[in-house]
């Protein structure tokens, strides 16, 4: 076979039924050997961002890993994004990248790059293969790299002329994810630790969501009666309904939520890598803390915080490690999980309204909460609008969000339309602020083209909103480079073929939402928002008065 073909059958063996690819003159022999895979849905997108991002949320919705092609340097210059995303997610991506032929290499060739040394900063490895027989070695090295230990993204380079050449290839079988268990003496420290406690929590992050952990660590949470706290955008790996769940910590965390974290004498952190959103500048961690750190990447223990204990494991063989032991939960762990409880329902209350004037964010967040179903795909984007989501909206459903770590602008739409390529029959909502739409808005073409519905939230108040809030709490007063023009979106929306509408007020996004709900299409509904409300709790003239008597 050709090495071309030796990839699409190492891809089909590997499970692999979607790829997503602006397509290429390098690399057309793995074009041309899809060409006849009836199982295989090749999506090409109008950027190769787009396409990154695409695949990075399919693989989120679908728990495959996200297969993307580019050609050469531009192509890889433009996926970055997308692979920085995936690598900050932590999810699996292998990137096949055409090169220029193996005898012009070093000629700087046209769009020649060395694709591997480019991209090795953002992938967790990176090869370029310049024999056919050494393919069939490489691209399984690449799916099993990308998927084992903390997951991440993998680039391959392929010179154009190895992608035509004819070799007796031999194809393995499918890569198993290693999935490590503690030791009875981690398992046994790890109670040891935990008697302790006054005021145990939990932090919970992506690596519970990929090991499909979440039944166990409500299981295991409500065994020991302890709080439940989601780390950066992983709103959903702990329902928030749940007596146990005590918030999400993010950009903008109120101050109830933060105070559950330093109040915590003992923190048990399960696949998560201690980020600067989640302890909100690493401000909420102490050394007097205890911790104990649980993650399936080893050198993810102690690269923030050295934990009392650190477990190397799959986060679901560790839970059901710890569910096997009989523990006496103390009294006072459930007074403090309910007192942290009650603090998060208080905060995220919100009385209902029907604004006819304007738009309050806050009545958009409870009308979604209300009216989607409950197994409704949310995928939002960078910008100070998600502070709504992720302050009010519940997620109650596994696998129910999906957001970029990285604050990829441009991120929402391309992922959301990807994740309702993984997830077909679940209802999927982005949601996007004026400036991040407009990075990847191409994309409403792609998902008119094969016909996939979702509903884009644009979130409109012609500025650049977080980066203004920053500019007024540093330099009040001062703006420069945040303030946007926008499209008419209702008529951009219409050219692109998708349902479209405009609200301005929120008394009228019910109506617009059960009409796109309705349509069974790509839809869009702007919405004018008040650009004086710069984030949920605050004004751009409290952050200027605030400065002013600071001055």
């Amino acid at each position: 076979m050709t090495g071309g073909q030796a990839i699409v059958e190492i891809m089909k063996e590997e499970g692999i039924n979607h790829a997503f690819t602006v397509p290429g003159e390098s690399f057309i022999p793995i074009l041309d050997a899809l060409y006849d895979e009836e199982d295989f849905q090749l999506i090409s997108n109008r950027h190769e961002g787009g396409a990154a991002l695409m695949a990075e949320g399919y693989a989120k919705a679908s728990g495959q890993t996200a297969v993307v092609m580019a050609t050469r340097g531009v192509g890889a210059a433009n996926l970055s994004i997308g692979i920085h995303t995936a690598k900050e997610n932590s999810t699996p991506m292998v990137v096949f990248l055409g090169q220029v032929k193996s005898s012009f290499r070093g000629r700087e060739g046209f769009q020649e790059v060395d694709l591997d040394r480019f991209l090795h900063d953002v992938c967790k490895w990176t090869v370029e293969i310049n024999d056919v027989n050494r393919i069939p070695e490489f691209v399984h090295r690449a799916f099993r790299i990308a998927k084992s230990g903390r997951p991440g993204p993998v680039a391959v380079s392929l010179p154009e002329d190895i992608l035509k050449q004819v070799a007796p290839l031999k194809i393995n079988k499918k890569s198993i994810r290693p999935k490590p268990r503690p030791s009875s003496e981690e398992v046994a420290e790890f109670y040891s630790i935990l008697s302790d406690a006054k005021k145990p929590l939990i932090i919970a992050g992506a690596g519970v969501i990929l090991a499909n952990a979440e039944s166990n660590l409500v299981e295991f949470a409500e065994k020991l009666q302890i709080p439940v706290a989601a780390a950066f955008r992983r709103h959903d790996v702990f329902p928030n309904n749940h007596p146990l769940y005590v918030g999400h910590l993010g950009m903008g965390t109120f101050e109830g939520i933060q105070e559950t974290v330093r109040q915590a004498d003992t923190i048990i952190a399960i696949g998560t890598r201690f980020s600067e959103i989640t302890t909100q500048g690493y401000s909420i961690i102490s050394e007097e803390q205890k911790i104990i750190h649980i993650d399936i990447e080893y050198t993810m223990l102690g690269k923030v915080y050295e934990p009392t204990l650190g477990i190397v494991s799959d986060a679901n063989e560790a839970l059901l490690s710890l569910l096997n032991n009989e523990v006496t939960v103390p009294t006072t762990w459930k007074q403090w999980t309910a007192e942290r409880r009650n603090v998060f329902n208080e905060i995220t209350f919100i009385e209902k309204e029907n604004n006819e004037e304007y738009v309050d964010n806050t009545q958009i967040i409870r009308t979604l909460q209300d009216m989607l179903p409950p197994d409704t795909i949310i995928a939002n984007d960078a910008g100070n609008f998600a502070g709504w989501l992720h302050s009010y909206y519940k997620f109650n459903a596994q696998k129910s969000y999906i957001g970029a770590t990285s604050g990829a602008m441009g991120y929402a739409l391309a992922a959301a339309i990807g994740a309702k390529l993984g997830q077909p029959h679940r209802p999927v909502v982005s949601l996007s602020g004026d400036g991040g739409i407009m990075m990847t808005i191409q994309e409403l073409e792609t998902a008119v083209r094969y016909k996939v519905p979702f509903i884009s939230l644009i979130f409109n108040n012609n500025m650049h909103g977080s980066i203004r809030m920053f500019q007024e709490i540093s330099y009040p007063f001062r703006e420069i480079g945040t303030s946007l023009g926008n499209p008419d979106y209702v008529a951009l929306g219409n050219s692109f073929g998708v349902f479209s509408q405009r609200v301005t007020c929120d008394a009228e996004f019910e109506t617009a939402l059960k009409n796109a709900l309705d349509s069974n299409k790509p839809s869009l509904i702007e919405i004018v928002c008040n650009p004086e409300q710069i984030s949920v709790q605050s004004t751009i003239t409290s952050i200027r008065e605030k400065a002013t008597v600071k001055l």
